[in-house]
């Protein structure tokens, strides 16, 4: 369910610009120049998190054959889980030697190791889920998770109703600075958008599976979408 915010300004006289420009037949045109804000609260519906394994060995191929025996495991529990195949990518892989550098790095260094690293982009479509999902990856060999991301999939009505908000911001700063400074608002000059984004409000969340044990707790909160836009409009 969507809850929208129209976010509260303080009128300054930074705010408002009154100024005079050059029309096109070479009359000056004063102008006043405002921007509006406009946002829409949301809950997200699906997630994106960095999963994979990071193996180490004496040579390069022992780390590459134990990474991909729990590389294996790792994508079996995401088939387990429900995850689609389209939603998970490889997003790195590496072999990196391991050097000893000795103390105070007084000789060359040695190769004493290889580290392997896999990491696969999930998107967890299902957000009820996720805290399972984050706990059988770990369970079945992943030893690196990164960046939990949540995103709104279908952000469109979203926006647009984020794009009146902000409109109207604009307008009614307009109406009291004009009353307030004696002159009536004309056409629109120019007109610009720009995006905003802000960070997800944390609303706490325990995913829980039909499980005996406890899956990891996940904060899913709210998404802000936010627009700005920039007026210009003539006056008289």
């Amino acid at each position: 369910m969507l809850k929208t915010l129209f976010a509260a300004s303080t009128l300054t006289l930074a705010a408002a610009c009154l100024t005079p420009a050059l029309a096109d037949d070479g009359k000056v045109v004063r102008s006043i120049s405002l921007s509006g804000h406009g946002e829409v609260r949301m809950a997200p519906d699906l997630a994106i998190v960095t999963v994979g394994v990071m193996s180490s060995a004496a040579t390069a191929r022992e780390a590459l054959n134990a990474n991909t025996k729990a590389m294996e495991g790792v994508m079996a529990s995401l088939t387990a889980a429900g995850i689609e195949a389209r939603d998970i990518q490889t997003s790195n892989f590496s072999v990196n030697p391991r050097y000893d550098y000795g103390q105070n790095n007084a000789q060359p260094p040695k190769v004493v190791g290889y580290d392997v690293s896999n990491n696969v982009s999930v998107t967890v479509r299902k957000l009820d889920s996720l805290g399972a999902v984050l706990d059988q990856v770990v369970s079945s060999g992943s030893n690196q998770i990164n960046g939990v991301a949540f995103q709104v999939s279908k952000p469109e009505a979203a926006t647009d109703e984020a794009r009146k908000l902000a409109v109207a911001d604009a307008q009614h700063k307009a109406q009291i600075y004009t009353a307030a400074s004696g002159v009536t608002l004309g056409q629109i000059i120019s007109l610009t958008e720009g995006g905003g984004y802000q960070p997800p409000q944390p609303v706490f969340k325990t995913m829980r599976a039909e499980a005996a044990s406890a899956d990891v707790p996940i904060a899913q909160g709210e998404q802000v979408i936010a627009v700005d836009v920039n007026f210009t409009w003539e006056i008289k």
